[in-house]
């Protein structure tokens, strides 16, 4: 019987306000109301790194299986993403071979350095280079064409759809445009899945759809078709936007910089580059019976949503949390979650971002340089990054 009190109401915050800078929203937050229920995002907002650990290590309390999420229509799928248990860690399973650490050591890795010396050698030597767009962007979606194992997808179109994907599941507004756009690339995207699955029955390889079309015990072709979208969604812009911010974080900070480049240490860089701008900002958990979280009464029913931005803001933890600092004595963060739905290609991104294209990078441009920081614009409530970032190669 709850008789407690209830999280207190924002009414004021806008999403609007979340996508253009949410950073100085949480710091207030954290300091007056760490649980808070914020009208226009519909959700109450756990952002002290605690409380939204505690979130994540209990899935039974606090479920994934939230029907009241966005991203159902966005994926057309009922995703492992919202599922918990037996069903979630079957969906999961059927794709992880493709994430274990043999294929990432002996094909992904090679390929991904290939993949990044090509698109090095295409990058104009002269004037300002949008790192992001040019660099970050492509090589994230090559890679991951050919991890999931859809090589015939474009470039283009794999950070199209993901971004449309992305827009989609974090449509809490839900306006109609962005699910509109949502329809229109889960058409293309189921049309050409079914044409590269009939490739990897043909001629199987270990990329996810191979391995799960080729499965002993298929899940069905519905959910693997929803499984490479969900790895579409996260699976670009987090390696992209945690590059981009890498960079951006180094070329301002250029006595850390100097320092990594010594120590060889970029595994640093990745670790806090992830911590003090988190790809994937924000997750939503269903109530599932009355609790108590932070000394609010929380009610079944309700949604939270943990704030791995904010978490990993946390002043109880972090000193300067919003200095991106390399030296710290203090390098956990919540960016991959927990659990049964830690991020299945956080591995991937350590193995690739941190241990190939950052050292790679610096080597070939040692005099890179960011002539206005102040032109970079940053963008994103529940997936955030750069969207920009114009620098001088430098020969």
């Amino acid at each position: 019987m709850m008789g407690g009190t209830l999280p207190p109401v924002d009414d004021v915050t806008t999403i609007a306000q979340l996508d253009v800078d949410p950073y100085p929203i949480y710091t207030r937050m954290r300091a007056e109301t760490p649980i808070v229920r914020v009208a226009s995002v519909k959700r109450i907002f756990v952002t002290k790194a605690a409380e939204c650990r505690a979130v994540k290590d209990d899935p039974v309390t606090f479920s994934s299986d939230d029907p009241n999420t966005p991203m159902k229509p966005a994926f057309e799928a009922h995703t492992l993403m919202r599922k918990d248990g037996a069903e979630h860690k079957r969906e999961r399973d059927a794709m992880m071979p493709a994430f274990g650490p043999k294929p990432i050591m002996q094909v992904w890795q090679p390929l991904y350095r290939q993949i990044a010396e090509e698109y090095l050698d295409r990058l104009p030597k002269d004037g300002i280079v949008d790192l992001h767009r040019d660099l970050s962007e492509p090589v994230a979606s090559r890679i991951l064409a050919h991890i999931l194992g859809i090589p015939e997808a474009t470039d283009e179109e794999m950070a199209r759809w993901s971004q449309t994907l992305i827009d989609g599941a974090g449509n809490f507004g839900w306006q109609d445009a962005p699910f509109a756009a949502t329809r229109i690339v889960n058409a293309e995207m189921n049309a050409l899945f079914a044409r590269e699955a009939e490739r990897r029955r043909a001629a199987p390889d270990v990329s996810a759809l191979s391995v799960m079309v080729n499965a002993d015990d298929p899940i069905d072709w519905s959910q693997i078709a929803a499984n490479i979208k969900i790895a579409i969604g996260g699976g670009i812009n987090e390696p992209r936007d945690a590059l981009s911010t890498i960079v951006y974080g180094l070329l301002t900070n250029p006595e850390q910089l100097a320092a990594l480049k010594q120590s060889g240490d970029w595994g640093a860089a990745f670790e806090e580059g992830v911590r003090w701008v988190a790809p994937i900002q924000v997750s939503s958990r269903l109530v599932t019976t009355d609790t108590e979280l932070g000394g609010y009464d929380i009610p079944a029913g309700d949604t939270v949503m943990t704030i791995q931005a904010s978490a990993n803001w946390d002043e109880d933890i972090y000193d300067h949390p919003e200095r991106f600092d390399v030296f710290r004595s203090v390098t956990h963060h919540q960016s991959f979650g927990f659990g049964p739905h830690h991020c299945a290609g956080a591995h991937i991104s350590r193995r690739t971002v941190g241990a190939v294209m950052l050292p790679m990078l610096f080597e070939r441009f040692p005099n890179m340089t960011l002539p206005d920081p102040s032109v970079v614009q940053w963008r994103g409530f529940g997936f955030r990054g750069p969207i920009n970032l114009p620098v001088r190669l430098g020969g």
